[in-house]
């Protein structure tokens, strides 16, 4: 926006020649000239304020939004947690799906992953090997019998002559094999140790060896690796059905539930999968300080403050007063949605004289202590006001408001067209101040030389009187 024009172009030397002070008399000119474009400018400021007050307006609307969204949100109303009695022994976790109950896990035995170490020891890992072959293969022992993993191919490695230990553990790693080998030192030396890479009976593993590699056999004979650990499944008993994984891990066993084996029991531990209050307690802080904070936000824009006579940037504003209306009017709107409560305050959600809201924590508790009728209250999505949960009716006010064809979309195009227009008016009134200073400016000069003129045939006037009296005198 281009700024005032006051006092632009002003010549000193004007005024010269009739003694006047033109310049100052334009300057006082333009400033009467100028005193609508001031009006404007001032405007302008106003319009831009209300603008702002009304882009925070949105943005808190929005945030209620987002929270009675939440809150009123299938999916926070389906979580669950999950506690162990006995954590030590059994962990718990739950995802999308699982339903609260209560569940007995009684762990026999954990899955373990097969192990072998070598008998013969070598000074260190850099000790050198014997040309020989070595083959790997994964599957389940039976006794001495064993048989191959189902779409698992046995694995071939040549080790050349010359290999060292550690150069054996390093081609064994990197062979894809389902194993995984280390070197173990001790005071005796180094051994190579062979494991499986995951837990359960059908992830064992044969090693079958050929000259020098014989040393690392393993394939049911006698000679080669010893045996340090078996491959096998965990045992579990929950709910009193018996379980078997090859895995520690129970994903599959309780929709939704997730249950880890730590370690054997003595006795069954009890593992409790509840709704998730805690989230729910969460969602339900989260909405009352969003309400909160646009509540005092349409109140102090809306008061008058009797001692320093001030009103607010939007006292008497009917979109603000009418929202600030709106937000009470669902409050106090009871709810035929729950059949054990019908208002906020039942449920420990009460407010304040001052308009916003104050959550009683023993209430709150105690209504968290049947989740279900909880939900019906805030988050049913009824066929009308009166039977909707109170989340949902807040999530249908703010939806209403900021919508395209809302209350907040139509007074901020409003203010940006009054801009706009504002903004025209002030170029228009500008290029006129303009070009009245200028016409003024020519006009003073106009004086200023005929002034100059007169001034001139004066002087000569009274120099030819001056002489005229000379000579007669």
């Amino acid at each position: 926006m281009a700024t005032s024009v006051q006092g632009v172009g002003s010549v000193s030397s004007i005024g010269l020649g009739s003694g006047l002070d033109a310049s100052s008399i334009i300057q006082q000119l333009m400033a009467v000239e100028s005193l609508p474009l001031n009006q404007l400018q001032s405007r302008e400021t106003e319009l831009n304020t209300e603008l702002s007050n009304y882009g925070k307006l949105q943005s808190l609307v929005s945030g209620l939004q987002d929270k009675a969204g939440a809150l009123s949100s299938s999916t926070l109303w389906r979580q669950t947690t999950a506690v162990s009695g006995n954590p030590l022994a059994v962990s718990a976790t739950t995802a999308s799906g699982a339903l609260p109950g209560n569940y007995q896990v009684s762990v026999q035995s954990l899955a373990s992953s097969q192990s072998t170490v070598s008998p013969t020891t070598w000074p260190n890992a850099d000790a050198v090997l014997a040309e020989g072959d070595l083959s790997i293969e994964l599957g389940t022992w039976s006794g001495s019998g064993f048989t191959p993993k189902s779409a698992s191919s046995m694995v071939n490695l040549h080790i050349p002559a010359g290999s060292t230990l550690a150069q054996l553990r390093d081609q064994i790693n990197a062979s894809g094999s389902g194993v995984i080998a280390t070197i173990v030192a001790d005071s005796t030396g180094a051994r190579l140790s062979i494991r499986s890479l995951n837990t359960g009976s059908d992830n064992g593993f044969r090693l079958v060896g050929s000259g020098g590699m014989s040393t690392f056999d393993y394939s049911g004979g006698t000679g080669g690796m010893m045996l340090s650990q078996p491959a096998s499944n965990a045992q579990a008993t929950i709910n009193g059905i018996t379980v078997s994984s090859a895995s520690n891990t129970l994903e599959n066993v309780v929709d939704g539930v997730t249950m880890k084996l730590l370690a054997p029991t003595s006795a069954a531990a009890e593992v409790v999968v509840a709704t998730d209050t805690e989230s729910i307690k969460g969602a339900v802080t989260g909405f009352t300080t969003a309400f909160n904070e646009l509540a005092s936000f349409i109140r102090e824009q809306t008061k008058y403050d009797a001692g320093s006579k001030k009103a607010g940037a939007m006292q008497g504003d009917r979109t603000a007063v009418g929202l600030q209306g709106q937000l009470r009017a669902v409050l106090n709107q009871q709810s035929s949605a729950s059949t054990t409560w019908s208002t906020l305050s039942d449920i420990g959600i009460v407010m304040k004289s001052d308009g916003t809201l104050e959550v009683k924590t023993a209430r709150l508790d105690n209504a968290l202590a049947d989740p279900e009728e909880l939900r019906l209250l805030l988050a049913t999505d009824g066929t009308t006001s009166a039977n909707s949960g109170f989340a949902r009716r807040f999530k249908s006010l703010t939806d209403s408001v900021l919508g395209s064809e809302g209350a907040i979309e139509a007074r901020t195009n409003s203010i940006n067209t009054r801009l706009t227009r504002n903004g025209r008016d002030q170029d228009r009134m500008e290029t006129r101040l303009a070009q009245t200073e200028a016409r003024l400016r020519a006009q003073y000069s106009a004086l200023d030389a005929s002034m100059a003129q007169l001034n001139g045939l004066g002087n000569y006037v009274t120099q030819q009187l001056n002489a005229l009296n000379n000579i007669n005198g």
